[in-house]
């Protein structure tokens, strides 16, 4: 089929897609439907099958079009768009200042919305630091049309570590400098870039690895937004999954303690399958760094900037074999680290009294849930 019969069918939706955000998937069912009625008017002329190699033509068109649709669009934080060639099929590599977004996903909605939402990301990350930095090398992206695609990607990338990816039911995960996400709706993807953006950003500008309750809470402040006057703001207190799963984890009983909640390695929750763990994990990990944050008009948000801003400048009082963890990316975050350096650090910087701090994140938790 011919760029320009695609083009026009694409014009013939753009209302509709505009309206509703219908990407690839509404494009795609069109097009088929309307291939059908052509070849049917025509007497079924031919039986024949299209080879792949046709189908992978009429994408190729199909993201042409796509890319001309962005770059007509004059994002202001859109630096440019390009073929992107993959084991997938034909896909768009979409380019920032700190980004580079590859993708096979061909929503129009949320592919004009990303190069604002992970700039105004970037840009609020560089807000925990003492001072701004600047990426010198652009940070990746990659952004799959469905999780069949995400999963033979990561077969191939993350290694040994595959499996335990596969057990995230929808989302995305950070691994060797990038981002891997697939599509779960405008929203839930964006929150999932804004969450692993932050592990990305921290991991390449932190001269040590945050501990796992830190590094998770901070980047679950990322996951709720607001879109106004082409302006992306991040509304961590409208976390409503997060709130939502910390409200249960209250009524059920079963919160975890700080004393426990702070040496958990996050790998060690999702290889258990269980859900409630899971999500008790993340929900208060997510409530502990807004407590230290928010508590009583911000009393402990002086030590909490100062926790992260050692933790940037490689500052924190560790052994010397904690600290060669902490620095060298290339030694894992074994699970007995995360259990001594994420309590300790929190008995260094915030409280010792595990049991006094206790009834005041808990009251906070009621508070924020209510």
């Amino acid at each position: 089929m011919s760029r320009n019969t695609i083009k026009s069918i694409i014009n013939a939706t753009s209302d509709y897609t505009d309206t509703f955000f219908v990407g690839w998937n509404a494009v795609k069912y069109t097009f088929f439907i309307f291939l059908t009625f052509i070849v049917c008017l025509t007497g079924c002329k031919s039986q024949e099958t299209p080879s792949n190699n046709d189908s992978s033509d009429n994408i190729a068109i199909y993201n042409s079009i796509i890319a001309e649709y962005l770059q007509k669009q004059s994002l202001p934080d859109l630096e440019s768009v390009e073929p992107w060639q993959n084991e997938n099929g034909p896909g768009l590599k979409i380019s920032t200042p700190h980004y580079e977004v590859f993708t096979t996903l061909m929503d129009r909605f949320l592919l004009s919305t990303i190069p604002a939402f992970i700039e105004s990301a970037y840009n609020v990350y560089n807000n925990q630091l003492p001072e701004p930095v600047i990426s010198s090398t652009k940070f990746t992206i990659y952004l799959f049309a469905s999780r069949t695609q995400w999963e033979h990607f990561t077969w191939t990338f993350a290694g040994d570590q595959a499996e335990i990816f596969y057990k995230i039911k929808a989302g995305a995960y950070y691994h060797n400098g990038s981002c891997v996400v697939y599509n779960i709706g405008t929203n839930r993807t964006l929150s999932a870039i804004g969450h692993e953006g932050w592990h990305q950003f921290s991991s390449r500008h932190f001269k040590y690895r945050l501990p796992s309750w830190l590094d998770e809470g901070v980047a679950m402040l990322f996951e709720t937004y607001s879109y106004k006057d082409g302006t992306i703001y991040f509304e961590p207190y409208k976390n409503s999954y997060r709130l939502d799963a910390l409200q249960k984890t209250l009524s059920s009983g079963t919160m975890i303690s700080l004393n426990e909640l702070t040496a958990i390695n996050p790998g060690q929750v999702l290889a258990s399958d269980q859900a409630q763990a899971v999500s008790a994990f993340y929900s208060q990990s997510y409530a502990l760094v807004r407590f230290l944050r928010e508590y009583n008009h911000g009393s402990r948000r002086n030590i909490y900037d100062k926790l992260m801003t050692d933790g940037f400048l490689g500052k924190w009082p560790l052994d010397n074999v904690s600290k060669e963890i902490a620095m060298n990316r290339n030694l894992p975050r074994t699970i007995l680290w995360n259990h001594i350096v994420g309590t300790q650090l929190f008995q260094q910087y915030i409280d010792d009294d595990f049991e006094k701090i206790e009834k005041e994140y808990i009251e906070f938790c009621r508070q924020i849930t209510n």
